[in-house]
């Protein structure tokens, strides 16, 4: 059997199961161990039996069992940068990329290339500080998890990528008592409690990861309304959040930010998406 016979058998199926026929590629460079042009280039060559049964099992799980593509090959590319993932941590989105560059922008427009201190709260595999750090040595980066268990995730994907980061474990703001920093970046959970969630996702990704309270906002509270007593006089606060939150979002920054400047960006797609907050004196 050919590559692009085998590939066009599967993805037919991906078709009839109402599953990505993308995912379908994915599985087959992750099981040939070929990029996209070499898999490409081979596609009317003959399959061998080992990668062929590879393939096979690795869409029974996608397609049958409905795990997620990026948990099957384990890790999920954000920014260029390669990071492990697992059920224990949210899968990366590109909506989150954005965010990244949104806060490197405004680090550069607002602090003019000082050194800073920022966290990351509610990091999960690390994406998010761990791309920073990365990304700006004048960052020193602080990321924090309520779950040991996607810490443990985030401390493989800093040493893999050779980014030095502080890690710490707890709920929301308690593990940074007595510390203070001049960038807040947080991706919390931001699903309503009561919303339906498709099965791929909530079958899979960790629950604590995914719901936000009743409106989905209960973390964002949390944050704004403690944030000061960890932040410099001039700071930031850099949110993602729903498309559909940016009149509570901007309410919920003035209720304990009422001199701050908030401004909220639209993403690729054209939804509002994320908040950046800016705070002088």
């Amino acid at each position: 059997m050919k590559y692009r016979e085998i590939l066009a058998e599967m993805q037919k199926k991906a078709i009839n199961c109402e599953k990505e026929e993308s995912a379908i590629i994915l599985l087959l460079m992750h099981a040939s161990k070929m990029e996209n042009a070499l898999l490409y280039a081979s596609m009317d060559e003959e399959i061998n039996d080992d990668i062929l049964n590879s393939f096979k099992e690795l869409c029974h799980q996608y397609l049958e069992l409905n795990i997620p593509v990026q948990y099957i090959m384990g890790y999920e590319t954000f920014y260029g940068y390669q990071f492990k993932v697992n059920e224990n941590v949210l899968i990366p989105r590109f909506e989150t990329e954005e965010l990244v560059e949104n806060v490197l922008l405004n680090y550069d427009e607002f602090f003019n290339g000082q050194k800073v201190n920022l966290v990351d709260i509610g990091t999960g595999s690390g994406c998010l500080g761990i791309t920073l750090a990365l990304e700006e040595p004048n960052m020193n980066v602080t990321i924090t998890d309520i779950s040991q268990d996607a810490l443990n995730v985030a401390f493989e994907n800093a040493n893999n990528l050779g980014a030095k980061v502080n890690i710490l474990c707890g709920d929301m703001l308690k593990p940074l008592k007595n510390m203070k920093f001049d960038i807040i970046v947080s991706n919390p959970p931001y699903i309503p409690d009561d919303e339906d969630v498709e099965s791929l996702v909530k079958d899979n990704e960790p629950h604590v990861a995914l719901f936000g309270g009743e409106d989905g906002l209960k973390f964002y509270r949390e944050i704004l309304s403690g944030c000061k007593e960890i932040l410099n006089p001039k700071a930031m606060i850099c949110f993602e959040h729903a498309y559909n939150k940016k009149d509570e979002m901007i309410s919920l920054v003035k209720t304990y930010f009422p001199t701050s400047s908030v401004e909220v960006l639209k993403d690729m797609q054209g939804k509002d998406r994320m908040t950046i907050v800016k705070i002088e004196g």
